[in-house]
């Protein structure tokens, strides 16, 4: 029998490549965000060219009942998720004060709300029939505080702080947990912070071997893992040093984002990844 993975954010970039490697090793598939049309060409493509059944789930997370709704589509399709793939989010960047409080909000209902929600909502569940697994997708900002991404970067280190104390709740009883936290990747992300300069760290990836390592590093029973040498010396390196040196030295990289005229501009547009 087929195990089920749930994708969130699945319409693009990292959520359709999870979509696809989970399909290729024949998980069935439950695909979740906004955008039906993505979604539905997606899934029939990933189960004609791997006989798997694809659901698709068209949900706006930011919502605050999105998690309920979710729950409750899967109990009326009789579905049980054994994989659990939190990949939903998008970002904002620029002076705090300058980006409209509800696209943070909803940055915050999206990127860690709904995240938690759904990792209530399902693991119980995968407790009970004794296996299971939840990757959650922070960033490579969750290792310092990262002025100018301020919401987004507090949002991802919540992320990987969550994940990190799931991970020791859970050892031992069937249920694997594992942050992935990437460097800039070749996504719709960028175009909808409304800015390349958000990538900070350098040039990027693209998605197919950021999820082929977070599969990888899944299977392994890693707690975390930071795909590519720079951003694996980020991760292991920053966290020792003081926070306030950290915070400073991360905005003498991050003030390059201000330099961007559409940074502020994009953070009042409606528009997110889905």
């Amino acid at each position: 029998m087929h195990r089920t993975a749930l994708v969130t954010g699945a319409s693009s970039g990292l959520g359709a490549e999870f979509a696809a490697q989970l399909a290729a090793t024949g998980h069935d598939l439950v695909l979740v965000a906004r955008s039906g049309d993505r979604l539905a060409a997606l899934a029939e493509r990933l189960a004609a060219e791997h006989g798997v059944a694809a659901h698709v789930l068209v949900q706006d997370l930011a919502e605050p009942d999105a998690a309920d709704r979710v729950a409750d589509r899967l109990a009326g399709l009789g579905l049980h998720v054994d994989l659990l793939v939190n990949n939903a989010g998008f970002g904002t960047c620029g002076r705090f004060e300058e980006i409209p409080a509800r696209r943070d909000h909803d940055q915050l209902m999206v990127n860690v709300v709904a995240l938690a929600d759904l990792t209530h909502r399902l693991v119980p569940a995968m407790l009970g029939r004794g296996h299971g697994a939840v990757l959650n997708v922070a960033s490579d900002a969750a290792f310092q505080p990262s002025p100018y991404f301020a919401v987004y970067g507090a949002a991802k280190a919540f992320v990987l702080s969550f994940g990190l104390a799931l991970r020791q709740e859970y050892r031992g009883r069937g249920l694997r947990v594992l942050t992935l936290c990437p460097g800039p990747v070749e996504t719709a992300f960028f175009d909808t912070i409304g800015t390349r300069r958000a990538a900070v760290t350098g040039a990027m990836t693209t998605p197919e071997p950021v999820v082929r390592a977070a599969l990888r590093a899944l299977d392994r029973d890693r707690g975390y893992v930071a795909p590519g040498l720079a951003n694996a010396l980020t991760a292991h390196l920053t966290p020792r040093r003081p926070r306030a040196l950290v915070a400073a030295l991360a905005e003498r990289v991050t003030r390059k984002v201000l330099a961007a005229p559409t940074a502020t501009a994009a953070a009042a547009t409606p528009g997110r990844v889905a």
